[in-house]
């Protein structure tokens, strides 16, 4: 379902078209197995259902996003309690490769689609969200957020440059930033540069500035924008945990907004608010050439005679073994 699939313009000319859904759901914390089963559902629909082509699942999907926990910490302070709830955390993080990777590279291969799946890899006593690139060849490699927010720091560990991966679907290139990475000037020229296509954005955060944020990075990047970020109630939540929001059962503690955007920021689909849901759009390629036609920010409107960017791609590790 990846291939380009020809239809006829008003000229009567041949173009290329993907089909693309952003998954807004929300996603199970501390039960593996269930935000397993719950991603498999709704890639299958977004596939089956809604003729979906390239699928992009929320930021920390499999694995959870604890939005609203502090683990009991401060500065200069940790405790017994805290180092309970990260142990819970940190058992429900997926390994990569894994029997959940596998899963997913399975169910991919059977729908014929590429699908972008936020999950929390865990490797030794550090975890990292990541963005899992599958397709139908199975699982084709993540890309490791390069830097956790705020309170995030305590939880998962930087990425490096190794894990900044495109993605060749053989109708367009996928690439990915999580959340606020999306905010990096120098990470988003160094992604402008491999030629991305379609922009994957899986996140948690629901603001009205998201969009702008959206917006601006189809229009730089002259690519097509497809943001997947999760609705969560507290509700959803275990009944021990006790989030800073508060208890009431439908208290939202992310409130959604994904959005596709075409290379020129018009909005295609959402934003999507007030629940769970799965929006898609059909994407024009050839709308790539043509936004790209006045502006292509590493290409014919660079100036590397004044700027240039180095990106260190190599894997950083703490011991190396002669």
């Amino acid at each position: 379902m990846t291939s380009t699939s020809p239809s006829t313009g008003a000229a009567g000319t041949s173009r290329s078209t993907v089909t693309a859904a952003v998954v807004q759901a929300a996603a199970p914390l501390f039960d593996t197995k269930a935000a397993l089963s719950r991603a498999e559902e709704l890639l299958r629909e977004a596939v089956t259902d809604r003729g979906a082509d390239v699928v992009v699942l929320p930021e920390a999907f499999l694995g959870g996003y604890p939005k609203g926990l502090d683990f009991d910490i401060s500065v200069g302070r940790r405790t017994p309690a805290g180092r309970e709830l990260f142990r819970r955390y940190h058992d429900a993080a997926i390994d990569v490769p894994g029997p959940e990777v596998d899963t997913l590279a399975a169910l991919t291969r059977e729908l014929g689609c590429h699908a972008v799946v936020g999950a929390v890899e865990r490797q030794g006593g550090t975890l990292y969200c990541v963005a899992l690139f599958f397709g139908p060849d199975g699982y084709l490699g993540l890309h490791r957020k390069l830097m956790p927010t705020a309170a995030e720091r305590y939880l998962w560990g930087q990425g490096d440059g190794s894990t900044l991966p495109v993605v060749d679907t053989g109708a367009a290139r996928l690439g990915a930033a999580i959340c606020w990475e999306n905010y990096m000037p120098l990470f988003r020229t160094a992604m402008y540069a491999k030629g991305v296509d379609l922009w994957c954005a899986p996140t948690v955060d629901d603001r009205d500035a998201w969009q702008a944020t959206m917006r601006h990075i189809a229009l730089e990047g002259r690519c097509f924008v497809l943001s997947a970020n999760q609705y969560l109630r507290r509700d959803a939540l275990p009944a021990d945990l006790h989030p800073v929001q508060g208890d009431e059962p439908d208290t939202v503690l992310i409130g959604g907004g994904s959005v596709i955007v075409s290379p020129l920021g018009e909005v295609l689909a959402g934003p999507l608010r007030d629940g769970e849901g799965i929006l898609t759009a059909e994407l024009d390629l050839d709308d790539l050439t043509r936004a790209r036609f006045d502006f292509d920010p590493t290409g014919h409107y660079a100036r590397p005679d004044v700027f240039t960017l180095h990106v260190d791609e190599s894997a950083r590790t703490a011991v190396t073994r002669g």
